[in-house]
């Protein structure tokens, strides 16, 4: 839910409940505690001019990921300089929406490893969430560097809880600069996203990962005006791809092929989760709306943007990227 009123964010802490001596790894947190604990953060302020709060999780879904964070807050307490325990606490501190406190957790952690790549590709993350993208591009460019001779590092998913058997693990040098091209993108830098994301290309190993990467890089193409180069991107687009988690890129990107039609990505599907439309929103009308900008149908694609900062997914991509587009035609709008 977000306010139009400005606050200060609130203090930070990462102190979680303390594990008795009964606990056990696999002890989950209980239903009545978690919709206890629930409270709403401070977490950022919009490209808009808007307070964003920590978006309440359905009730099922924030318990796994209390329980998670339990296990991750146990093992950090144990020691807290180990690079994975730190990188886990922050992450599932993330995946409650728990940005500034997962930023604190990185800070602290690159004060024990300062040349870590995973506690800054991290920690760049979360600078995209709150909006902090001066901050992300600084810390996703030194990664970039401090991986560029490095040898390919898995990283794990951490969500869905608890991961499917068949889950296909990413890896660190995706992720550099995948987080790094969105970054450059959502400053309006379309020139340095390309590039990140024709990096990424060789790092992205899978049709998931292609996929992700060829959208956000024909966006790019497109907001520089290099039609060609864009259309160019899709020809390593084929129907048959072996699709498991970017469904909503893949589709963006058949629409761009005109194999599907704008409209057809704005239907959302009503047997998703209700707590699961808005991101869906998100994802797919993100695509939409931009198309019609880079063809032509600037109002079309604004209203678009528009229904989709009415949503409350504030840290997915597409909204973030909605967010952008509109504050930077505001801004526009503004000049004399």
């Amino acid at each position: 839910m977000k306010y139009t009123s400005l606050i200060c964010l609130l203090a930070l802490s990462v102190a979680c409940s303390t594990a008795t001596e009964e606990y056990q790894e696999e002890q989950p947190v209980s239903l009545a505690d978690s919709v206890a604990a629930y409270e709403k953060r401070a977490e950022a302020v919009s490209l808009l001019g808007d307070t964003l709060y920590t978006m309440e999780l359905p009730r099922e879904r924030k318990m796994k990921y209390d329980s998670a964070l339990w296990v991750a807050q146990k093992n950090y307490d144990q020691d807290p300089q180990d690079l994975d325990n730190i990188i886990w606490l922050g992450r599932r501190l993330a995946y409650l929406g728990r940005y500034q406190e997962a930023i604190e957790v990185y800070t602290r952690g690159l004060e024990y490893h300062p040349d870590a790549p995973e506690l800054l590709r991290h920690r760049g993350h979360r600078y995209i969430s709150t909006r902090q993208f001066d901050k992300a591009v600084d810390d996703l460019e030194r990664s970039a560097v401090l991986v560029k001779a490095s040898p390919m590092k898995k990283e794990p998913n951490g969500i869905p809880i608890p991961l499917p058997p068949d889950d296909r693990p990413t890896t660190l040098q995706f992720n550099v600069y995948y987080h790094l091209g969105l970054a450059y993108y959502l400053r309006g830098d379309y020139g340095k996203a390309a590039q990140a994301y024709e990096q990424c290309l060789n790092f992205s190993q899978t049709d998931d990962e292609i996929a992700a990467t060829a959208d956000w890089l024909y966006m790019s193409y497109r907001r520089l005006g290099e039609d060609e180069v864009a259309e160019e991107t899709l020809g390593m687009i084929k129907e048959e791809m072996d699709i498991r988690e970017n469904e909503g890129y893949f589709e963006r990107l058949l629409m761009y092929k005109g194999m599907m039609d704008p409209q057809q990505l704005l239907q959302v599907d009503e047997d998703i989760p209700l707590a699961d439309r808005d991101l869906t929103m998100a994802t797919e009308g993100y695509g939409v709306g931009n198309f019609y900008i880079v063809n032509g149908k600037e109002a079309d694609g604004v209203k678009i943007l528009e229904d989709i900062v009415e949503g409350r997914h504030w840290a997915a991509f597409g909204y973030i990227a909605a967010e952008a587009d509109l504050a930077r035609m505001k801004n526009e709008e503004n000049q004399p």
